[in-house]
């Protein structure tokens, strides 16, 4: 869940720190049984960082600078999506994470070479694929 959902699925405010997240996390995976990933990306801070936290109750950060870009709309599906894509190639789920966030930071990154309506954009879904200039 982003920071929003996390506060909702526990009745609590919204984390403001990475403990608080990490801390929210460890609550949702123990109540679901399940690893939890913990998004950042609607903090305010410059640095964005996500907090995997494992059924087994290791946390693992993956942290970026924040892009200046507003065209970051489904940022949470293609990161969902790029996770199972991990998982589905046999990695285990801190790579698949690994890969995902650097895949999506690089798509976030790439955003604004796409001229795709108005207001919020998406991500560049084909960053390293799709040559414009073809």
């Amino acid at each position: 869940p982003n920071l929003p959902e996390a506060a909702a699925l526990l009745g609590s405010e919204i984390a403001v720190s990475e403990n608080e997240m990490e801390r929210q996390g460890r609550e949702i995976a123990m109540l679901a049984g399940t690893a939890v990933l913990v998004k950042g990306g609607h903090s305010d801070s410059r640095i964005c960082t996500d907090i995997l936290v494992e059924r087994d109750g290791q946390a693992c950060r993956h942290s970026a600078v924040r892009s200046p870009t507003r065209n970051t709309h489904g940022t949470g599906c293609t990161y969902s999506a790029a996770i199972a894509a991990g998982l589905a190639k046999g990695l285990a789920l801190q790579e698949a994470v690994a890969g995902a966030h650097s895949f999506l930071q690089r798509a976030i990154r790439a955003a604004d070479e796409l001229e795709i309506g108005s207001g919020h954009g998406p991500v560049h879904h084909f960053v390293g694929i799709w040559d414009q200039n073809v």
